[in-house]
Order: structure tokens, then C-alpha cells, then sequence
């Protein structure tokens, strides 16, 4: 029986992918060999070590210290994609609010109530709550991955014109995309031609504070700015600025800091991106089926900090080794091959600086063979998988 812990509330479906006789999935789960994981930071955890995967029901992983899980051999997966159309559909609705005074119009008329004549203050008072339509005007989009894509394709469809940038958009992002989306090479060229800017690419060193006084200088007076992706890509006192001097007319972010709720301008969402019942049920599904997965076969899918590698068994047995160089793999084989383990399947990929090597065999795989493998130098975690 393998213990699972929850650090997180994980919609039913998706632990219900864990078969019962194989798996313990609980938050009180002791010695857990994988963690399903929401939002819960785990950057003070100390890690078991008996844990060998974490699996994060959502894409981003902030929350999680990757680089440390990478040296200790644990391997972080998330969900990509899972819940894209859930933050599409709330970044359509913010293009909307960013347009449309809705958000004022409404906290008005409920201070209406109790007062004689609604009908007539409403008729009265109802410019001061004008705004524009979206068709005919420019949305930006930085980052097309999964969640841009998609609102670049669904903002074409509702009659505006999309320009995006990603300077890693892979060849299977573009073919997601609309052939009427145009590719700018730089967020700069971007900027200085959009209406709308919408925001959906991670929180890096590279991307945090991309919204600030320089950037938002080459942009158009009037530009609304919508930030569905993290809350550290936006100065937040830069933002202030450029929505009191109206160089920003609306600002829509996802995540409401003590500077954004009492920013004026501002439309601060409590957070609800993925929050849809069709998205918790998508993310839950893709990390289950991704632990499980790993921790019966080995195979690693939408992992962070690991290559991605799935092999079909080829053997009665499975060695699998993470390691912190291409290099190693050939050293694993041989030590291996040494110790009288004949291959019958093998597979080895890098990512960055960390990789990982699959070896089937029908051979018996005793405590001496992986105590070698172990020994040897960049190995961080060697694993035993019988079929």
C-alpha cells in the first residue's frame, strides 16, 4: 500500500483514479511516497525519504521548491492545460469588466434600495457607468501556451484583432493558434500597438515586474491591462501611478494584494481563475493519473523538473535512476551490465541539469546492483520496479 497526502482538498474524481487496494490517500497520510498538492506552500516542508513524486492539481508551481525536489530525487509534475478553459472564460469575462463600468454599476444601484423612483435614478445616473465595446480593438497576449492561446482564438471570434508574443511558443502552441493571431517578436511590439493587454505566462526572474513605469510608457494612453496569471508580474505601485494619471484605464488582476484591493481603478478578482468545477475535476484527474503513473510504472508525464520519458515495459523488472547529467546514463548501463543485469529495454533523457535513465530487464535485480548505481556520481535516487 502506497501513502498518498493531500495537502489540498482534491476533488473525489480525481483520487478516485488511485485504485483503493494500491493506494491511501489521505492528510494524515504518514511516510508518503507521493503528495497531491493545490495551492499549499511547501517551500519550508522537509521532505520524507520514502517521497518520491509531488503532483501539483493546477500549472503553476511557485508553491513547490523545485530545484530541491530535483536534488533529492523527487519528481514534481503539474497539470497543464487542466484548466485552461476555466481561465480563458474568466479572462473573457475581464476583458468585459475592464470595458464595461459593470463592476461600479452594480454597487450603485444596490445603494439604490429604499429610495423612491429606482426606475428614474436609474435612467438619471446610468452614463457615469458608459464604457466601450471590445469589437474592433487590439488585445494583446503575452505568452501563448495553453490558457493564451485560447483567448487569442476566442478574441478573434468576438471581433477583435490579436497580437501575441512567446519566445518559447513550441511548434505544437502554434499549431493551436488561429492563422489570423500575428506574432510579434518582442513584448515591446506588443505594447505599442494594443488596446487590451492580457498577461499568461509564469512568475520568473525574467518575467516578474514586466508591467512597470517603462513598460507601461510605450504603451497606448488609455491601455487596460488585464493579469490573470500572477500578481508578481505587475509593479503594483507603477500600476497605481499610471491608473491615476489615466495612461491605464482599467486594471483586472486575479490576485488581490493589500495594494490592489485598495487600489482605485483597480477590479481585484478573489482568485477564481481555476476555480470552476470542470477545472478542479480536470486538474485532480491529470496529477492522479500522472502519480500514479510514476509511482507503478515509472514513467514521467508533465513533470517540472525532470524530462519527460514514458516507456513501455520490456522486462520483468524496471531500474529507473535520476541523475544530474546526460552523462551519467551511460555510466548507469555500464555499471549495470557489470553487475550482470542483461538490458532489454532501455531509455535515458535530459532537461536542464537534471536527467533521467529507464532500464528494463528480465534479469534479478538484487541490493548489490542497486547499491552500485547509487554509488555512482550525479546519481540522486535509484528505483526498483517489479511488473
Amino acid at each position: 500500500m502506497k501513502n498518498i497526502l493531500l495537502l489540498n482538498k482534491i476533488a473525489k474524481v480525481g483520487t478516485d483514479r488511485l485504485p483503493a487496494d494500491l493506494y491511501r490517500c489521505a492528510a494524515d497520510a504518514e511516510a508518503p511516497e507521493g503528495i497531491l498538492v493545490r495551492s499549499a506552500k511547501m517551500h519550508d516542508m522537509q521532505f520524507n525519504p520514502e517521497l518520491l513524486a509531488i503532483a501539483r492539481a493546477g500549472a503553476g508551481v511557485n508553491n513547490i521548491p523545485l530545484d530541491r525536489c530535483a536534488d533529492e530525487g523527487i519528481v514534481v509534475f503539474n497539470t497543464p492545460g487542466a484548466n485552461a478553459n476555466g481561465v480563458k472564460e474568466l479572462a473573457v469575462l475581464a476583458l468585459l469588466l475592464a470595458s464595461r463600468k459593470v463592476v461600479d454599476g452594480i454597487v450603485w444601484a444596490r445603494s439604490l434600495a429604499g429610495t423612491p423612483d429606482v426606475a428614474k435614478q436609474v435612467e438619471a445616473g446610468k452614463s457615469a457607468f458608459a464604457g466601450c465595446e471590445i469589437k474592433g480593438k487590439t488585445l494583446g497576449v503575452i505568452g501563448l501556451g495553453a490558457i493564451g492561446a485560447m483567448v487569442a482564438n476566442t478574441a478573434l471570434s468576438l471581433g477583435m484583432s490579436v497580437v501575441g508574443c512567446d519566445p518559447f511558443l513550441s511548434v505544437d502552441g502554434a499549431w493551436r493558434l488561429d492563422t489570423r493571431v500575428r506574432h510579434a517578436a518582442t513584448f515591446e511590439e506588443v505594447f505599442a500597438v494594443s488596446d487590451y493587454v492580457t498577461l499568461h505566462v509564469p512568475a520568473t526572474p525574467e518575467t516578474t515586474g514586466m508591467i512597470s513605469a517603462a513598460s507601461l510608457a510605450t504603451m497606448k494612453d488609455g491601455v487596460k491591462i488585464l493579469n490573470l496569471a500572477r500578481a508578481e508580474l505587475v509593479n503594483a505601485a507603477d500600476m497605481a501611478a499610471a491608473l491615476e494619471s489615466g495612461k491605464v484605464s482599467a486594471y483586472v488582476t486575479d490576485f488581490p494584494t493589500e495594494a490592489t484591493v485598495a487600489m482605485p481603478g483597480a477590479i481585484t478578482i478573489p482568485h477564481l481563475g481555476a476555480s470552476t468545477e470542470e477545472s478542479e475535476d480536470n486538474c485532480a484527474v491529470m496529477a492522479a493519473d500522472e502519480l500514479d503513473e510514476y509511482l507503478r510504472l515509472g514513467n514521467i508525464r508533465n513533470s517540472v523538473n525532470y524530462p519527460a520519458l514514458q516507456l513501455a515495459p520490456g522486462g520483468k523488472n524496471r531500474i529507473c535512476v535520476l541523475h544530474d547529467s546526460a552523462e551519467s546514463a551511460a555510466d548507469a548501463l555500464a555499471a549495470a551490465k557489470a553487475a550482470g543485469v542483461e538490458i532489454s529495454a532501455f531509455a535515458s533523457k535530459s532537461k536542464g541539469s537534471a536527467a533521467y535513465t529507464v532500464m528494463d530487464t528480465d534479469s534479478t535485480v538484487g541490493d548489490a546492483v542497486l547499491s552500485a548505481l547509487r554509488a555512482l556520481p550525479g546519481v540522486r535516487r535509484v528505483r526498483y520496479i517489479a511488473f
